[in-house]
């Protein structure tokens, strides 16, 4: 067993709603699983990357629970954040998830390169 085959939510597991998108309360649970992950990585190494990551969570996490009934899906919060015209706002959770998508890119990309083989962590990143 890997760290990751016995996380308790995991991306994978994340069931898409028809017509609404994906489930929030259930992406981010999976986003703060992977946290530890930044530190097994390397505490000092990956601290930046850490930081802005549980910054992005917490900020799409605080939209979310303003109101968990409307904001059930990341589309409804951005939809919402678009048609208030905050959507570009610094700290918006629109930004935040975006930001969140790149880190969630990046360490996918790191993870890949390791997994096949580099040995050189300069490299991998």
């Amino acid at each position: 067993p890997t760290f990751f085959s016995v996380m308790n939510n995991r991306f994978s597991d994340i069931e898409l709603r028809e017509e609404e998108g994906i489930p929030t309360e259930e992406f981010l649970e999976s986003c703060y699983a992977i946290v530890p992950v930044l530190d097994k990585l390397g505490p000092t190494v990956f601290a930046p990357v850490k930081m802005d990551f549980v910054g992005n969570i917490k900020k799409i996490n605080q939209k979310f629970i303003t109101n968990k009934e409307e904001f059930d899906t990341l589309q409804k919060i951005v939809l919402h954040e678009v048609n208030a015209g905050v959507a570009q706002v610094r700290n918006s959770a629109t930004e935040a998830l975006l930001w969140l998508k790149r880190g969630l890119k990046f360490l996918k990309g790191f993870l890949t390169e390791v997994k096949n083989g580099e040995k050189n962590i300069q490299t991998a990143l």
